[in-house]
């Protein structure tokens, strides 16, 4: 039931959005029931987006939310973030510079750059910020490559015109991520554009807006919706704000006529001197006799060249401008048809046979070329099989070192091997002889006490010893 009731209250806020006006309407004297509305879209068609020289562009102002907002694009790509490669797409606060300090609105932006060949191959990308003093705009400095939106087949630039799309919201609540709402959106747009036509209004797609601003898409297709939106997120289409001081928004106009044009880059003068040369092509010039006379001297002089030297000579340019004379001859009175249509046809063979000529002798140089090579090669593998017969005998001596290291290795194993039986040996014998060591001086106290009680009984046997000899001796001197 929860979710039944916030799909109703969504629906209902659907329907009050469309009733009270979803699209951007360009009259500056919009009402405020209408200026006040959570969602809007704005559509802006940017002519002559190919010869564009200012570096960014400022759509007129439009109300979302009660709000002032104005759509900014860098045609070029943002040169303060080095992204030159890339057209940049923002959403910026048109009144930020007379805001009171400490200001902040938030939006949902979903920014669409228009297939207009087939709508659902258009570029959509969405993002959400909370707008303030320091990032006052916000959106995508890399939204696409330029060289996919200046190519004529992609469909994004159609008779030199780019168009852009926004959706803004300021309702949180609103979820411009989900394409289901947007082509909700979308048919009850349709629905109600139609009921107003019914009751005799001015129907929304014979507004007329200016070529730089916001205007209503006349012709509508869910099928945009077939191209997913792409949710910026950390590490991937980073959406961003220009951080730069933007002109007041009293100062805006739609194509920012304060900016001064950037110098001519190398792109910008091919272009220019390709659509001077078709725009003169397309005169109605006539030669005259003289002129063409003069051509097929030109023309002879060039053939009494070998093909070879024409190739390198300075006169291919002199020779397209003789032809150039010559197709715009009369040639009634003096040639055929046939003829000129021949004649007509050797430009292109000044072109390609010269080259055919230079490629031939390129070839026929190519094999003494191949042949210095292949003697090179040579030379270096004849030297390579050198070091490597001495490398080989080289590695034989090594491997008979080896061999003797090895016998010698063998023996010293041996050795170490006597060596270490020798010492357990010692070892044993070493415990053996400290045992009885031990077991002596444990037995020691007693033969101290041993030794002392002979020492005693040595000292009475000599006394005893030396009485008795004293004895025998009394004796003999009596008999």
């Amino acid at each position: 039931m929860h979710k039944e009731r916030m799909s109703m209250n969504k629906q209902r806020r659907v329907k009050d959005w469309i009733e009270h006006g979803l699209e951007l309407e360009v009259d500056s004297s919009e009402s405020q029931s209408v200026g006040s509305q959570q969602v809007r879209k704005c559509t802006w068609r940017i002519e002559n987006f190919s010869c564009i020289k200012y570096k960014k562009l400022y759509s007129d102002i439009f109300h979302v939310g009660g709000n002032k907002w104005r759509l900014l694009v860098f045609p070029k790509g943002n040169p303060q973030w080095n992204r030159v490669d890339h057209i940049s797409f923002y959403v910026d606060v048109a009144d930020a510079a007379t805001l009171p300090y400490g200001w902040s609105r938030y939006a949902q932006l979903r920014l669409t750059v228009v297939n207009q060949i087939d709508r659902k191959y258009s570029i959509t990308k969405v993002t959400d910020h909370e707008f303030n003093a320091n990032e006052n705009d916000w959106g995508f400095t890399s939204f696409m490559p330029l060289d996919e939106l200046l190519d004529p087949k992609r469909g994004y630039l159609v008779n030199d015109a780019c168009l852009v799309e926004a959706y803004i919201a300021t309702d949180r609540t609103i979820d411009l991520l989900s394409d289901a709402l947007i082509v909700e959106l979308e048919t009850a747009s349709d629905k109600l554009k139609s009921k107003e036509a019914d009751h005799g209004k001015a129907a929304i797609d014979n507004q007329k807006t200016a070529i730089a601003e916001p205007e209503e898409i006349t012709t509508r297709s869910s099928a945009i919706l077939s191209a997913p939106a792409v949710l910026s997120s950390p590490g991937q289409d980073k959406a961003e704000s220009t951080n730069q001081n933007l002109p007041p928004a009293d100062q805006t106009s739609s194509q920012s006529e304060t900016i001064e044009p950037e110098d001519p880059t190398e792109e910008d003068m091919d272009t220019f001197f390709t659509s001077l040369e078709s725009e003169l092509a397309s005169g109605n010039m006539v030669s005259s006799q003289e002129e063409a006379k003069e051509a097929l001297v030109n023309i002879d002089e060039a053939l009494n060249m070998a093909p070879a030297n024409f190739y390198d000579s300075v006169m291919i340019s002199s020779l397209k401008k003789a032809f150039k004379v010559l197709s715009c001859f009369d040639c009634s009175s003096t040639f055929t048809i046939e003829q000129k249509n021949e004649l007509l046809a050797m430009e292109e063979n000044f072109k390609q046979l010269p080259e055919r000529v230079v490629k031939a002798v390129q070839d026929k140089n190519l094999l003494t070329e191949k042949e210095s090579v292949k003697l090179a090669l040579t030379r270096n593998l004849e030297d390579s099989l050198d070091k490597f017969k001495e490398a080989k005998a080289e590695v034989k001596q090594a491997e008979q070192k080896l061999a003797s290291l090895h016998e010698q290795v063998v023996e010293a194993q041996k050795n170490k091997e006597n060596i270490l039986a020798e010492r357990k040996e010692i070892f044993k014998i070493s415990q053996d002889l400290k045992a009885q060591r031990d077991a002596m001086g444990k037995e020691w106290p007693e033969y101290a006490a041993k030794a002392k009680v002979a020492e005693e009984e040595e000292k009475s046997v000599e006394a005893e010893w030396g009485r008795m000899k004293d004895f025998i001796s009394s004796l003999k001197g009596k008999i």
